[in-house]
């Protein structure tokens, strides 16, 4: 705040309060009471909005002096008188030249050769810089073995020159070496190279700017080098470069921003500098790979319930209405994304209402009846999450989603997601009487029991099988209708699962499965009559007979997302998916 400013202010006041007075002498009587208390209260008013005008003037000028905008630009114009090339600059060149000539992998990588890119990176002749840098991205795109670590040695003085032509070329050669892991992430960074790349993202030069980007997308895989990014303040650079209007600097930038939410002490960093209104944004970008990178991250921050007010706190609901739009997007792994994305933030039962409230049965209906087994897997984790809340269960019943589910386990019912999440569902629909008679309605019990006696299924989805199956025998209603769709095959597999030592959880839900369909002749008598089966049975009975104060203990059914490895997925930042793949 200029001193000035204050002065004039000031100013104002006591030249008022002098008009008042001279007004006063003026005539005589002065003024009336009413007109001296405006007088009087205008001059208090001007003294206030004075001092509160300063402070908010010197907390813009203080937030602007902040800005990476205002820092000062490393890359100066490209000069045109060049200082004269020393000799053994010019040998060095000459070398060079003569070993690009030869060819080969073996002379390329010499000792000599090595020495002639020392030589002409430290020149400070920028076309002999830029004879050092292309013979770099020559390596770099030649080379079918990791570069020799020595290589790096002539990069800090290419990545800091003058010269924009030098810039663009030597970090062009660095995005290509990180691409084919041919060098070491960490090695990079500790080379002193992180600081003039995060330098190049204020350049100004799109190309510039879209490479070193990339380079910094590539160096954050690195858990090492994602905390050495933030604490050279790359978070806020990286995010004014989200927002560019240059397609290829933009997607590299979200590609940086994905990688660096796979650390989740680097979050908070990044939600502090404003990542999340930025990315949700990016939601509805017309570049369907801005689209996956940011919603990817997103399902990243989602994975930590400490975000999640921030998260739901931008707009009105528009997060939730940015990720619903995306659910019906013909992008397939942008669908999934955001199904995934929902699913992590569904964790809290206000943001199911809120869900629900948005309708948001209708789009995942479509996703689970569609033929691609990734949206379908996304979709029906969401739906096993959202049956969890029981205010829920009528509208996800009226709207026919056990129909639904059960055509998916027709379609897909190989796949351990869809059956672990799809037997968890139907149990959590079945709890209602409309519930239960859509379940008779649908193809669940059948297909349910033929998963049951798969061997190809894994243990953790035979166990949630075996608990809705459980579960769906305790209900009077549908008793009679499992029996009617079991088969002697089916009995045989509930009554080798009941004997199994090694899998007691399983075995306890066969045998109270067996127990409540009191099996005790027909087709059940028939499978295991007479053979070691029914002794063991037998033994496994007396044993649930005298555990079952710890079987009462036990849920029908667990409703913890923890109970498949598709789900531990979704909340672990480290596992997620492939990496941005930069564009250049």
């Amino acid at each position: 705040m200029p001193p000035c400013f204050r002065v004039c202010l000031l100013r104002l006041g006591t030249l008022t309060s002098r008009l008042y007075r001279k007004r006063r002498q003026d005539m005589g009587t002065g003024l009336c009471d009413r007109c001296a208390q405006l007088v009087e209260d205008f001059v208090t008013y001007v003294q206030r909005v004075s001092s509160n005008l300063v402070e908010k003037i010197k907390e813009c000028v203080k937030a602007i002096a902040h800005c990476c905008c205002l820092r000062k630009k490393t890359t100066a114009p490209r000069t045109f008188v060049q200082p004269l090339v020393q000799e053994h600059e010019r040998r060095a060149a000459r070398e060079l030249l003569q070993h690009l000539d030869a060819g080969g992998e073996s002379g390329l990588l010499g000792r000599q050769c090595l020495n002639s890119l020392n030589t002409l990176a430290e020149s400070e002749n920028h076309e002999l810089q830029q004879s050092a840098s292309v013979y770099l991205l020559h390596l770099s795109q030649q080379l079918a073995i990791p570069l020799p670590s020595a290589f790096l040695d002539p990069y800090p003085a290419l990545l800091r020159s003058s010269d924009l032509e030098v810039q663009r070329t030597a970090s062009l050669s660095l995005v290509n070496l990180l691409v084919e892991h041919n060098v070491n992430k960490e090695l990079v960074v500790e080379m002193g190279m992180l600081e003039p790349i995060l330098d190049m993202l204020e350049s100004g030069d799109p190309t510039l700017q879209c490479n070193s980007c990339a380079c910094v997308a590539m160096l954050a895989n690195s858990a090492t080098n994602r905390e050495a990014i933030t604490s050279a303040d790359g978070v806020l650079r990286i995010l004014v470069l989200a927002k560019s209007y240059d397609p290829r600097v933009q997607k590299n930038a979200v590609g940086a921003l994905l990688n660096l939410t796979r650390s989740e002490r680097i979050l908070g960093a990044l939600c502090s500098e404003g990542a999340l209104p930025v990315l949700a944004l990016l939601l509805q970008s017309a570049d369907s790979e801005v689209q996956y990178y940011s919603c990817c991250a997103l399902r990243n921050v989602a994975a930590v319930l400490e975000y999640h007010p921030r998260m739901l706190g931008i707009g009105d609901r528009f997060l939730l209405k940015s990720l619903l739009s995306l659910l019906s997007s013909p992008v397939e792994k942008n669908s999934c994304q955001a199904c995934l994305c929902l699913r992590n933030l569904a964790v809290n039962v206000r943001t199911q209402e809120e869900l629900m409230a948005l309708d948001c049965v209708s789009p995942l209906t479509s996703l689970l009846r569609s033929p691609a087994l990734g949206k379908s897997e996304s979709a029906i984790t969401l739906l096993s999450a959202l049956s969890q809340h029981p205010p829920n269960r009528d509208k996800l019943v009226e709207e026919g989603l056990i129909r639904a589910v059960g055509e998916l386990l027709l379609l897909h019912g190989s796949s351990t997601t869809v059956l672990s999440h799809g037997a968890m569902t139907i149990a959590n629909l079945s709890d209602t009487a409309t519930g239960q008679q859509a379940v008779m309605d649908s193809d669940c019990v059948p297909k349910l029991l033929e998963a049951l006696a798969t061997d190809s299924i894994t243990e953790e989805a035979q166990l949630c099988v075996a608990s809705c199956l459980h579960h769906l025998t305790s209900l009077e209603s549908l008793r009679p209708h499992i029996a009617e769709k079991m088969t002697a095959d089916h009995v045989y597999h509930l009554a080798s699962f009941a004997t199994q030592a090694e899998n007691p959880e399983l075995s306890f839900h066969v045998t109270l499965i067996i127990g409540e369909l009191e099996m005790n002749g027909g087709c059940f008598a028939a499978a295991v009559s007479g053979s070691a089966v029914q002794q063991q049975l037998h033994g496994s009975r007396e044993q649930t007979e005298c555990t079952s104060e710890l079987l009462t203990m036990v849920q029908p059914l667990s409703l913890s997302p923890e109970m498949t490895p598709s789900t531990r997925a979704q909340t672990d930042p480290s596992s997620e998916g492939p990496d941005p793949v930069p564009f250049f």
